[in-house]
């Protein structure tokens, strides 16, 4: 209140007041504004409601008049009452798979980014949030907020320390529109330049609503950019649940939002090694093949299942499976289904050690057509958290040599006359030299003197003979009473490996008069 008493006032001295008063409102408004409580102190009591007013008053005696009385001048300014509506802080910490603090957080950071313009996808980075500036203490009336532990100011990116461990925090401000619904970010974790298990990990965040109000209730949708779970219980998207981010100033957050107290897991925490016994078999040889599965994570693994696939002719010996793990005798149970070998184990596999697989494989004619390259895959899981972890596939190739052995086979076939018609030929039923037979491959084939041809080293499998009725002048395709298959000039014959097959052609002369003859 201030109170002038003025034995002679003129216009000019009524606008120094009037002038005097504004400056004197806005001097109580920025006043009140900044020795508001700050963070800490407000999330330790109940939300302040502050009010702001300013009045004066003045007394005027008219020189001219010595009997006049004073008159007072007073006036109040209106009420102004509101609730301080400050910045939203996620709060987070970096935490190991297991949701266990790292033994060191020297190098890592954390980013905010915006996404990148243009890109359909939302999943690459733009520009880095520009986060509004805070600092600890306040400077009187410079109007800059204080800012919160660990980034006091609120700086993006941030470098996380071992003091406290793992944790960093983001300050958005409503007032700029970084918590309006359909906002989005992508959260960024940087592991140290000098770590060699740890990358890079992406989340997408999407505001998906803000109720305003003084308590800044924001929902959200994050979604995992890299696949890695983005909670301690598995999930790598956190779909159509509610996160409630209370006011920064008012609550503070151990944040499930954003998910970001995330988990920083190793991006290879199994390894699966395949190796062979030889370079090179051949039909008859057994090989042996071992697997080794390393456990690289930080933590023991169990529920091992490797699925191995065998190439074609490679045939499996259950009764040779062993394994072993540190030196000792382990179980290891098998089973086939088809070309695919399956094993399992009860054993929990320490951080750093091998478990070994070894199995032996006979190798039979069939092994010829195949490519002798087969491929194992394991899967384990995390005996603390029970995330599923995999590695593979682990290749090994074998080549395949015939030896004395061969799968290919031999077709043979005669092109005769056939007098009763029965597609066999009977005694009396010449074959005709010079008669030509194409193979879908293109080779042509002529048979000799007796109507017979024959064709070596062919390889297993469906080939199919046409016989060319241009090359027997006088002649036609010979009708078949008991194969109607057999009524066409094209034979299709089913190859074994190592096999002998029978192509034959009837045929029968075109004129009647020379079947007289």
């Amino acid at each position: 209140m201030i109170r002038l008493h003025p034995s002679n006032l003129t216009k000019h001295h009524h606008r120094c007041y009037q002038r005097l008063t504004v400056a004197m409102l806005l001097g109580s408004f920025l006043q009140t504004t900044i020795s508001l409580p700050t963070s800490a102190q407000q999330a330790e009591s109940t939300p302040v409601t502050f009010t702001n007013q300013a009045s004066y008053s003045y007394s005027y005696t008219d020189p001219q008049d010595p009997n006049a009385k004073p008159v007072v001048f007073q006036l109040n300014s209106a009420q102004t009452a509101s609730t301080p509506r400050g910045l939203v802080d996620p709060f987070g910490r970096i935490l190991g798979c297991a949701g266990a603090v790292l033994p060191d957080y020297t190098g890592f950071s954390v980013s905010l980014y915006e996404p990148l313009v243009g890109d359909p996808t939302g999943t690459e980075l733009g520009q880095l949030v520009s986060l509004t500036r805070t600092e600890v203490p306040d400077i009187p009336n410079n109007n800059i907020p204080r800012g919160q532990a660990p980034n006091t100011a609120n700086n993006n990116p941030f470098f996380i320390t071992n003091n406290p461990p793992g944790v960093y925090n983001f300050l958005l401000d409503p007032n700029r529109g970084q918590t309006t619904p359909g906002k989005t970010y992508i959260f960024v974790i940087n592991p140290s330049a000098s770590s060699s298990i740890y990358t890079q990990r992406r989340i997408k965040v999407q505001i998906l609503d803000n109720a305003g109000g003084s308590n800044n209730i924001i929902s959200y949708l994050a979604s995992s950019l890299d696949g890695q779970p983005i909670s301690t219980t598995g999930e790598t998207t956190v779909q159509g649940t509610t996160v409630l981010v209370p006011n920064a100033e008012l609550t503070g957050l151990s944040l499930l939002a954003f998910q970001l107290t995330t988990n920083l897991c190793q991006v290879n925490q199994v390894q699966i090694i395949k190796t062979g016994d030889r370079a090179t078999a051949e039909p008859g040889d057994t090989a042996i093949y071992r697997l080794s599965i390393k456990n690289v994570a930080d933590i023991g693994l169990n529920n091992v299942v490797v699925t191995d696939n065998l190439p074609l002719g490679f045939n499996f010996l259950p009764k040779s499976v062993r394994g072993e793990l540190d030196g000792k005798a382990v179980t290891i149970t098998s089973e086939r289904n088809g070309n695919t070998v399956t094993f399992r184990t009860d054993v929990t596999i320490p951080s750093q050690k091998t478990l070994n697989i070894a199995y032996a494989a006979q190798l039979t004619n069939d092994s010829q057509r195949g490519t002798g390259r087969n491929s194992a895959i394991v899967n384990a899981q995390r005996a603390d958290n029970r995330f599923s972890i995999k590695d593979g596939p682990a290749t090994h190739q074998l080549k395949i040599r015939p030896g004395i052995l061969s799968d290919c086979g031999t077709i043979i076939g005669r092109v005769f006359v056939d007098k009763n018609f029965d597609g066999e030929q009977q005694p009396g039923e010449a074959g005709i030299p010079n008669a030509v037979i194409y193979l879908q491959d293109g080779n042509r084939i002529t048979t000799d003197p007796n109507g017979l041809f024959s064709l070596a080293n062919v390889l297993p499998g469906s080939h199919t003979g046409v016989l060319d009725l241009s090359s027997l002048p006088g002649y036609t395709l010979a009708p078949n009473k008991k194969f109607r298959e057999r009524n066409s000039q094209s034979r299709l014959v089913r190859l074994e490996p190592g096999g002998l097959v029978r192509m034959n052609f009837a045929v029968t002369p075109s004129f009647q008069e020379q079947v007289q003859k």
